[in-house]
């Protein structure tokens, strides 16, 4: 368990420091800079590298949503998962913490701003409400559980599972960093938010709330849909 345990901290280490680095450190640079689709790609090559570097290990959950998705859907014990939330939102925070200090670093630091936080309203990229933001993280998270579930079944097409889990993150950002910030993680959501300026701490709840009523939903669809495992 403890090996378990710790490469789900370093997955989702990766995961934060790689993608909401990408966010807060490359996206806005001046004609260099890579963007939405650089930072939704940032996201989907954290989760894929690290799922081949460590998923034969624990799983390669990186995601308190996918651990409960997982444990709904029959693949994870229920006795591991709060073993695993906390890794997973320790590997958060730590990874937002070392982040903080290299943004703290920049010329002319006045302070972090969002860093790369999930909000809604006033903390949406783009002012989407409290509840285009709360349907969005339901639907995006119940269509992610429903790609692991489907890309690791005994039907799939052995060896392939993290890159179809890596793109589909990329999309899931595609889709919703312009309404979100893209969270589909709670992990993810609490590490940067409790650096960053503003609501991210009020509105925390939801990002916590969607993802896993999004996970149990796309669980739910998944065994309704087929026979395996």
């Amino acid at each position: 368990m403890t090996k378990r345990l710790l490469a789900e901290f370093f997955g989702t280490f990766w995961l934060v420091f790689g993608g909401c680095g990408s966010a807060v450190l490359a996206a806005g640079v001046a004609d260099v800079g890579i963007g939405w689709l650089g930072v939704s790609l940032a996201f989907g090559l954290t989760v894929m590298t690290m799922a081949y570097t460590v998923g034969h290990i624990s799983g390669g959950h990186f995601n308190p949503a996918v651990s409960l998705g997982l444990m709904i859907g029959g693949r994870f014990d229920a006795k591991d998962l709060l073993p695993y939330w906390a890794a997973q939102v320790a590997g958060a925070v730590v990874a937002a913490a070392v982040l903080f200090v290299v943004v703290s670093g920049g010329v002319g630091f006045e302070g972090v701003g969002g860093f790369a936080s999930n909000g809604y309203a006033e903390a949406s990229p783009q002012g989407y409400s409290m509840m285009s933001v709360l349907v969005i993280e339901v639907v995006l998270t119940a269509f992610f559980l429903i790609i692991i579930l489907g890309s690791t079944s005994s039907g799939a097409p052995a060896g392939f599972a993290p890159i179809a889990i890596g793109l589909g993150l990329t999309l899931i950002h595609l889709i919703s960093i312009p309404v979100s910030n893209t969270s589909v993680n709670p992990a993810r959501s609490t590490g940067v938010a409790l650096f960053a300026e503003g609501p991210a701490v009020g509105q925390l709840w939801l990002f916590w709330v969607a993802p896993l009523i999004g996970a149990a939903i796309g669980a739910a669809i998944w065994k309704m849909m087929t026979t395996d495992d």
